[in-house]
């Protein structure tokens, strides 16, 4: 009888609310303040031995990795890129705190070149709580990333028995278990207790067919979003260029008017700073052609701003040229 060879799965991980210890079960909202160390990969492999299972998980050396600043996630994927380049590694599983893992998740999903599985995961109530999600979740994680249909579908996140797309994702609630959303384009399938089931794919490029490649020691452009109400007044972007942003995220009312900001907004990008039209509404494209287009300006299509932030910063890395950016817009 053949013995099934269990997928290699490493597992790195930055700080979050997964690994973190609360003061006692009943801590859900504190636990930074704590006073415990985070958990180490290894005690939590350990404290969930059924994991042992469904994958040969090792614990990547380099932990804890930061995820802070758009510097950190490039650190991060350059990291994460030698680990999958290893050929004695079939899969990563990724955890972090659930504030910023959508972001985490689109930049991996951008700038690895591998396709082999990478899942981001996190938790809504620490290791040590009560009715913790931390468990199931990284077993989960696990499951996913050992399995062969995950194969080139890019970086996925992993919540809830829920598989979502990086590139889609979005956290939807504060406390919430059933947190992580693709709003209008849904999830990709389920980690159920029976089996792992895929029913969409990732229509855009990613990994493998990404034209974005990060090198050590370079950084991209600085970025800030900047978020439209009725009472915001010009000079916001004004300040945020001369703070030293080479482009403009704006977060707009409805399907992406500019407010208040809209003369000063179109003056910056005739200047050459890039400003990308998104919007705040959650769900939706920004359509370029449209009332609130002015010369110069990027629509964000369906991506969110914290997200369009991401993608402008890789895409200004490597051209000026607005046309161009909008081209990666349309295909990212």
């Amino acid at each position: 009888m053949t013995e099934t060879k269990l997928a290699r799965i490493r597992l790195m991980m930055g700080p979050g609310t997964l690994p973190s210890r609360g003061s006692d079960r009943m801590d859900m909202t504190r636990y930074r303040k704590s006073g415990k160390e985070q958990m180490t990969g290894g005690e939590m492999l350990a404290a969930i031995p059924e994991i042992s299972g469904v994958a040969n998980v090792t614990v990547d050396a380099g932990n804890t990795y930061g995820i802070a600043g758009v510097d950190d996630l490039c650190r991060l994927s350059m990291a994460m890129q030698k680990v999958l380049d290893d050929p004695s590694v079939d899969g990563v599983v990724f955890v972090q705190g659930t504030n910023s893992i959508e972001e985490t998740a689109y930049l991996l999903h951008l700038t690895l070149h591998s396709a082999k599985p990478v899942v981001v995961t996190g938790a809504q109530r620490p290791f040590t709580a009560m009715s913790t999600d931390a468990h199931l979740n990284l077993y989960d994680a696990c499951r996913v990333a050992a399995c062969a249909d995950t194969v080139g579908k890019g970086v996925v996140v992993v919540t809830n028995g829920e598989i979502n797309g990086a590139r889609d994702v979005t956290k939807t609630h504060t406390y919430r278990l059933q947190t992580f959303r693709g709003r209008d384009l849904g999830i990709l399938g389920y980690a159920d207790a029976d089996a792992i089931v895929y029913y969409h794919l990732p229509a855009r490029r990613h990994t493998l067919t990404s034209e974005f490649m990060l090198k050590p020691g370079v950084s991209l452009p600085r970025v800030e979003i900047i978020y439209v109400g009725v009472t915001s007044q010009p000079g916001l972007a004004t300040a945020a260029v001369a703070a030293g942003a080479k482009g403009l995220v704006i977060a707009g009312t409805g399907a992406g008017s500019l407010g208040n900001l809209d003369g000063e907004l179109s003056k910056i990008a005739g200047e050459g700073i890039v400003v990308v039209r998104s919007a705040r509404v959650g769900e939706g494209r920004i359509v370029r052609e449209d009332n609130w287009q002015h010369p110069g300006m990027v629509a964000a299509d369906n991506l969110s701003p914290q997200k369009a932030s991401l993608l402008v910063a890789l895409s200004m890395a490597q051209t000026g040229n607005v046309d161009d950016i909008q081209r990666m817009f349309n295909e990212y």
